[in-house]
């Protein structure tokens, strides 16, 4: 079978004589049709993230067909639809801490086949294509986790317009909360009012943007999706109402960090975001399916492009996913 792998040093390299293996007793043989790409997934591609990965197929999230099962499998046929959870061994419960991952510890999906536990799947959408159905294991669960209890008279705040921020947003405005959003580029936040924000703030024109939102918002946002982290998160808590919620879901920006002073005069509560279980992956794509919510998807290319899907994500001119196509 076809497979990419991340080379020594950073990049990616195709192979095309790959074994495929039998599932396992408890195991299913998944023919995979579609994968999508996260930040992590950036340091893990360039050969810099926290744990060697030479050798290993990346990528976390993917969605395909069972094409064969092993013996005592119940809760899949030949046939089915699947996506993989995040998280392979959390499945409901307290979060139990990082264990081993796809695409980091374990083989990820950026190939043609996947044998994997039947425990860490879950049925896809009918309303979903498997394109759109790649998008969900981490992005959108981390969101659905982020925006947890907002509903109607709650403002939330996103940053950018990465899958976490367009999927928080689009999950927030379900449950009836009003979405601002902040961005550097006019049709970055053309698009963002299209999907429900309802005010933009430019970074860049305001680099102290969160007065701006608390200007907006008569007082802060109920909720901040924080995506930065150390590079952003003084302006989360200037932004942030008295008694809100800042949820950390990321670490991308560089910078020196938060003003304990501040944020104890906010009497606001920062939660750290690990994605989430295999229960709420369930509880999500149902929500997704009653609701007819449609993952937005910036592009799609072919597997065998996966490289350039790589460089048009690093490029940061994607809004929502970039999808590649099995």
């Amino acid at each position: 079978m076809r497979s990419f792998t991340v080379q020594a040093g950073g990049g990616l390299a195709l192979t095309t004589d790959r074994p495929v293996a039998d599932p396992s007793a408890g195991e299913v043989r998944v023919a995979v049709r579609a994968t999508s790409l996260n930040a992590r997934d950036r340091l893990i591609i360039a050969g810099k993230y926290s744990v060697d990965v030479g050798g290993r197929v990346p990528l976390s999230d993917g969605s395909g067909v069972v094409e064969a099962v092993g013996d005592g499998v119940s809760r899949f046929r030949v046939g089915d639809r699947v996506l993989g959870a995040f998280h392979p061994t959390w499945l409901y419960g307290p979060y139990p801490g990082w264990k081993e991952l796809r695409g980091t510890h374990r083989d990820g999906w950026l190939r043609d086949y996947v044998v994997l536990d039947q425990q860490s799947l879950v049925p896809v959408p009918d309303s979903l294509s498997f394109e759109e159905a790649a998008t969900l294991p981490c992005a959108a669960l981390t969101a659905w986790s982020a925006v947890e209890g907002v509903g109607p008279g709650d403002t939330l705040l996103v940053q950018g317009s990465g899958g976490v921020s367009v999927f928080a947003l689009q999950f927030a405005r379900l449950a009836g909360a009003r979405v601002l959003a902040t961005t550097s580029e006019a049709g970055k936040a053309e698009r963002l009012r299209a999907l429900g924000a309802s005010g933009i703030v430019n970074y860049k024109e305001t680099p102290h943007w969160g007065a701006r939102v608390r200007e907006l918002t008569d007082g802060g946002a109920t909720r901040v999706l924080e995506i930065g982290g150390a590079g952003t998160l003084t302006q989360s808590i200037e932004a942030v109402a008295h008694g809100g919620q800042i949820a950390l879901v990321g670490n991308l920006a560089p910078g020196e960090g938060m003003d304990v002073h501040h944020f104890f005069r906010r009497a606001a509560t920062l939660r750290s975001i690990s994605v989430g279980s295999r229960s709420e992956l369930e509880r999500m794509t149902e929500a997704i399916a009653r609701s007819g919510l449609r993952p937005v998807i910036d592009r799609v290319f072919p597997f065998e492009q996966a490289p350039e899907a790589v460089a048009h994500f690093e490029s940061g001119t994607y809004i929502g996913k970039v999808v590649i196509s099995h």
